[in-house]
């Protein structure tokens, strides 16, 4: 069984009669990157605060490295909050080495380590540059390194993608998973679905103040599964329904005809492939596995008004198998 690096367990937080957290318990297994996901206002920031000690919660207990968490463990423990903290008029080498003596590093060890983490995210020029000269972007980077540069057991990122722009995006991807992968653990938290499931080992959902789902991401699509298949094979034949399979939708691409069809028996993919060749010759054969976002809106019902951020998510293609 692995082990985990932090647990929560029945907790409970309210401001005045509004209950913001109600019993809510998940563990996060030591080395992965855990999703904390849900919409806005759902509970996710006050769950990270309480963890960070900033808040108290009125019930419930954390238990941090297989004992109930101290103050003497933040230090052990990175955050980046989603609201960015950064002095504009410091230049941005300077700050990021206060910052790193702060967290108890001293000034040698602080520039040293700092001085590879600016190579390392594109930012080797920019040490003896004004925060106030720095896009959003490049500041963002600056307090993502101030954040790990103390190489923290614990990394808990809220909402780290916000403000940066594609490429940027995916070279945070690569850092935290090589993170992951060297064995910190990583606690991610948004309401956006589309990186959850390129990135995230393990999950939970919070809606209106409760755990709705948690678990592996891998195992939770396979559950969620609805046994729907692309299907593509060269010719213009009509695919007709069988007793294993039923065609829901076909159209023709040039000299190649598209389909999709629902699984209606527990066959071999064999069996199946062999029945669609009698239509022409496979080119693509893949099972279409819910994305983590068709999940998300099965688990807290239909978003609100003003929640279309949640819709931005892309589900991943499936994966290919050819012939």
């Amino acid at each position: 069984m692995m082990e985990n690096m932090l647990s929560v367990q029945h907790l409970c937080k309210s401001f005045d009669e509004h209950t913001v957290l109600e019993d809510v318990s998940f563990d996060v297994p030591r080395g992965c990157i855990f999703g904390l996901l849900g919409r806005n206002g759902a509970g996710k920031t006050t769950t990270i605060r309480i963890i960070n000690r900033i808040l108290t919660a009125d019930q419930g207990t954390i238990t941090f490295g297989g004992h109930p968490l101290t103050d003497d463990d933040l230090r052990r423990i990175g955050y980046l909050p989603e609201e960015r903290g950064l002095y504009r008029k410091m230049r941005a080498g300077e700050q990021a080495v206060y910052l790193a003596m702060l967290r108890g590093m001293g000034r040698r060890e602080a520039e040293r380590e700092l001085r590879g983490w600016f190579e390392r995210m594109g930012l080797k020029d920019r040490w003896k540059s004004k925060l106030e000269s720095l896009s959003k972007g490049m500041q963002q980077k600056v307090q993502f390194i101030t954040t790990v540069v103390n190489n923290p057991d614990l990394l808990i990122l809220d909402e780290p993608f916000s403000g940066f722009d594609p490429v940027n995006a995916e070279m945070l991807k690569d850092v935290m998973m090589k993170m992951r992968d060297e064995g910190h653990t990583i606690i991610y938290s948004t309401h956006n679905m589309a990186s959850v499931e390129e990135i995230c080992d393990n999950f939970v959902i919070i809606d209106r103040a409760h755990v709705v789902l948690s678990g592996n991401v891998e195992e939770v699509r396979r559950q969620y599964r609805e046994g729907i298949y692309a299907v593509s094979y060269e010719g213009r034949a009509t695919l007709h329904d069988t007793e294993h399979y039923k065609v829901i939708s076909s159209e023709e691409a040039g000299h190649v005809t598209r389909c999709v069809i629902r699984k209606l028996a527990d066959v071999p993919h064999s069996v199946m492939l062999s029945e669609l060749s009698g239509a022409g010759e496979i080119v693509y054969f893949s099972e279409q596995m819910p994305s983590m976002q068709d999940i998300f809106i099965r688990a807290v019902g239909a978003q609100e008004p003003g929640d279309t951020d949640l819709l931005q998510a892309h589900s991943l293609p499936g994966k290919m198998m050819r012939r």
